[in-house]
């Protein structure tokens, strides 16, 4: 059995999510690998499948599909990212206050131990500072408190098409993205953490080591040992298999694409220009097998290497 996310690439749970289940009930999905293109299936018959991990900025989309996955016999665990940034840095996530919502409607279907809240990325500006972040994640702690348990957080990392993206913002505002000193960093987590207990929750570094200490824990945010925690009735190996340096995740197969997110935050690694992700959004089709909306002439014989690999 494999866990499968849905996804790190993209957030199929606030756009794609009728994709999702079609994908389901079919059985498998094709993806595309992003760095060679080559097509690979993944299982997604319940017996193949130990559990999916669930990413979203908006899960309210979402909610009324989880009744048929929980029907089918599938299992899963959700991470929420609310950051509740400027809409400068996230022009189109719905605002906190509404996403708190469908947080609580989470944690009330399953648990507070399913639901993980993600203040991810930290990001430091002329107008989101220390202080800025420390008022704001103790509004969203206090609005979450019982419905989380954890809180994973990280600063980050500027990739050339981010930081193309900050300089224009630069251009076009007069606001500039700093990056903190590491001291800078384990000062603001500190204070973090104290803030996060107050409302009986955990801080959890997600791919930066230097950050972890008495009340930072490492992350493992795609992970098999919480997947058998949450389900004792099933037992799920995994494999330590990081997708980037110090990510502390579990082997998955994610099924998103890149360039699809219509959420166009600044700080996002999956997309290379907002354009992109409207286009993939305006001609996505969910019927098909594929997420991806590229032509491909050889199609046909990769979808059947492909389904052969895992046994179809």
């Amino acid at each position: 059995m494999r866990i499968v996310s849905v996804s790190r690439r993209t957030d199929i749970p606030a756009f794609y999510g009728e994709w999702f289940m079609n994908r389901v009930k079919a059985g498998f999905v094709l993806v595309e690998n992003p760095f060679n293109g080559k097509l690979y299936a993944v299982s997604l018959m319940r017996e193949d499948v130990a559990g999916f991990v669930f990413w979203s900025k908006n899960f309210e989309p979402f909610l009324p599909l989880l009744p048929v996955l929980e029907d089918m016999g599938y299992a899963f665990y959700f991470h929420y990212t609310i950051t509740g940034l400027p809409r400068l840095f996230e022009p189109s996530v719905l605002p906190a206050e509404e996403a708190f919502k469908s947080f609580a409607a989470l944690a009330d279907r399953t648990s507070s131990e399913h639901v993980f809240w993600r203040y991810d990325p930290i990001l430091f500006s002329d107008v989101t500072d220390r202080d800025y972040h420390l008022q704001r994640f103790q509004t969203l702690a206090r609005a979450l408190e019982g419905k989380t348990r954890r809180c994973y957080v990280s600063f980050p990392t500027f990739y050339a098409k981010v930081r193309r993206r900050c300089d224009a913002l630069m251009q076009r505002e007069n606001i500039r993205v700093t990056d903190p000193t590491p001291e800078a960093k384990v000062e603001l987590i500190g204070s973090l953490a104290e803030i996060a207990a107050d409302s009986g929750i955990t801080l959890y570094s997600c791919c930066d080591d230097s950050l972890v200490g008495v009340n930072m824990q490492k992350a493992h945010c795609v992970d098999a040992n919480t997947m058998n925690r949450l389900l004792p009735d099933r037992h799920t190996e995994a494999r330590r298999n990081p997708s980037r340096k110090e990510c502390g995740c579990s082997d998955s197969k994610d099924i998103g694409a890149y360039n699809s997110c219509p959420h166009g935050c600044l700080y996002c690694y999956a997309n290379a220009r907002p354009e992109f992700a409207k286009n993939a959004l305006q001609a996505h089709d969910p019927a098909r097998e594929l997420f991806s909306t590229r032509n491909r002439i050889d199609y046909d014989r990769q979808k059947r290497e492909a389904l052969q690999a895992i046994g179809w």
